[in-house]
């Protein structure tokens, strides 16, 4: 990483600005399954737009910039500028399945395990260090997404293969978060988000079009769901992660997404009318309790 993180709350000017980012980029991705519930395709149509789409602005401002950072050298940094498509086109593939094979409360809450996925990699497999606050954090923030979801007597009407979908959607995101961390040390955030946007529309696109068959949607407002869920959620907001992945630990970054399905049920009811009742404010507050608790930490780096 760029820049190591001792302690988050004794942030640098860059740091506070890459915070904000990252929560910027939270929102934009939690008002995702709003634009998913909407769209007049499958599931795996859907997430194929949502990535091909969003090439459109990231190549415009590629083409801006010129592209003026390092440029990959050899294979293996192609490969590697290509492993977080994979990645999230695997994410999406599994999450997207598991929203037809279980409950969407299942899947949401599963699928938003990637935290602890990241957090067990970073110090299993790149011997990360991180503190008994920052776990405590960690758990609190999964608590509130139980109590968003209608805690624990609201996650048994899900079938196991489906929430086994989901976890493998929570792995892969966890995967594709680490990936981004990395390659954020040596490019920038325009390049890593073309290759890997790129890469994750030529993964998606077979499974869509053979499994699913119909790609286009049939009106203008099909069309404008798809252009929004390309340009706020993935271009906005993946985009903003990316950036701030340079600055923040990728643990940390992974635990303040768990933002999303708190914006995503403040959406829903904004926009689908579905109450919000005490259960999922409580819930609320107890996410963003945990992730203050694990901003005042040592997160893995």
């Amino acid at each position: 990483m760029s820049q190591p993180a001792s302690t988050l709350s004794e942030a640098s000017p860059s740091n506070r600005f890459a915070l904000a980012a990252l929560l910027l980029g939270g929102a934009a991705i939690g008002g995702s399954p709003i634009f998913v519930r909407l769209s007049e395709v499958g599931p795996m149509a859907t997430a194929f737009w949502r990535v091909a789409l969003a090439l459109i602005p990231i190549l415009v401002v590629s083409l801006v910039k010129k592209e003026r950072g390092p440029k990959p050298q050899s294979l293996s940094d192609y490969g590697m500028l290509a492993l977080p498509g994979v990645m999230l086109a695997l994410d999406l593939a599994a999450w997207h399945l598991s929203l037809t094979m279980t409950s969407v409360a299942n899947a949401t809450l599963l699928a938003n395990l990637a935290p602890v996925f990241v957090t067990l990699i970073a110090v299993l497999f790149f011997r990360a260090r991180t503190s008994v606050v920052f776990l405590m954090g960690l758990v609190l923030a999964l608590a509130g997404v139980v109590i968003l979801k209608g805690g624990p007597a609201g996650l048994g009407n899900g079938d196991l293969s489906g929430d086994g979908a989901a976890m493998i959607a929570a792995f892969f995101y966890a995967c594709y978060i680490l990936a981004i961390g990395r390659l954020r040390s040596r490019f920038d955030t325009i390049r890593i988000m073309l290759w890997s946007t790129a890469s994750a529309a030529v993964c998606i696109f077979p499974i869509a079009f053979f499994f699913e068959g119909q790609m286009l949607p049939a009106t203008a407002f099909g069309w404008s769901i798809l252009f929004g869920l390309a340009f706020v959620s993935h271009a906005g907001g993946q985009v903003a992660i990316t950036y701030a992945l340079a600055y923040l630990p990728p643990a940390f970054s992974s635990l303040t997404l768990l933002l999303q399905p708190v914006v995503a049920a403040i959406l829903a009811w904004a926009l689908l009318n579905e109450a919000i009742g005490m259960m999922q404010a409580l819930g609320a507050a107890v996410v963003l309790a945990g992730i203050m608790v694990a901003r005042t930490s040592r997160a893995p780096a």
